[in-house]
């Protein structure tokens, strides 16, 4: 049986992590850079505690695959707007978004078997959390696949501002709650 678990990233992991954001598969959605600088500017603050978020590296049998940032919509005010204006986001709602660092492990369900994980180790981290809710933009395509395949169910359609400036606006929310048959 394949294992998953998420620990938190230090500032050790910070040259893994660069690499799989220079990856043009991951590039292409996270739209980061990855120089060490920038690596530390996007990513020190949760390492350091002084964002309130989780960056968790994902290991796969033992083995780190990819990231996985979680956080509640509502530390973070402007996405909580965004996200409020298009759909329902109750009181402790958490975020997540994801990414598989190597591209020969994309397309073979490791991705939305990361999310089931994910949703399950979501809902021991944060018990008072009812429901979790992921944006993600409308041609990623590979991502709101896994999202669905995962067990959890488009809710709304609306306009956020992508992170890479060449998408458009137009997101699909997707949301589970807990309760849900669990992904």
């Amino acid at each position: 049986m394949t294992t998953y678990r998420f620990r938190r990233l230090s500032r050790a992991d910070f040259p893994l992590l660069a690499g799989w954001l220079a990856q043009p598969h991951v590039h292409r959605w996270w739209y980061h850079q990855s120089t060490p600088e920038a690596v530390e500017h996007d990513f020190g603050g949760g390492v350091d505690g002084t964002e309130p978020c989780e960056d968790l590296i994902v290991h796969r049998d033992g083995e780190p695959i990819g990231l996985l940032q979680r956080s509640r919509i509502a530390d973070y005010p402007e996405e909580f707007a965004g996200l409020a204006a298009i759909t329902t986001v109750p009181a402790g709602a958490v975020t997540i978004d994801y990414l598989i660092g190597d591209p020969e492990r994309t397309g073979r369900g490791i991705g939305t078997e990361m999310i089931r994980a994910a949703v399950a180790e979501t809902w021991e981290a944060y018990p008072d959390a009812a429901t979790i809710i992921v944006a993600v933009v409308a041609a990623n395509t590979a991502s709101w696949r896994a999202l669905e395949r995962a067990g959890l169910r488009r809710v709304a359609v609306g306009d956020l501002e992508p992170d890479n400036p060449a998408d458009s606006p137009l997101h699909y929310i997707y949301r589970i709650d807990r309760g849900d048959i669990e992904a």
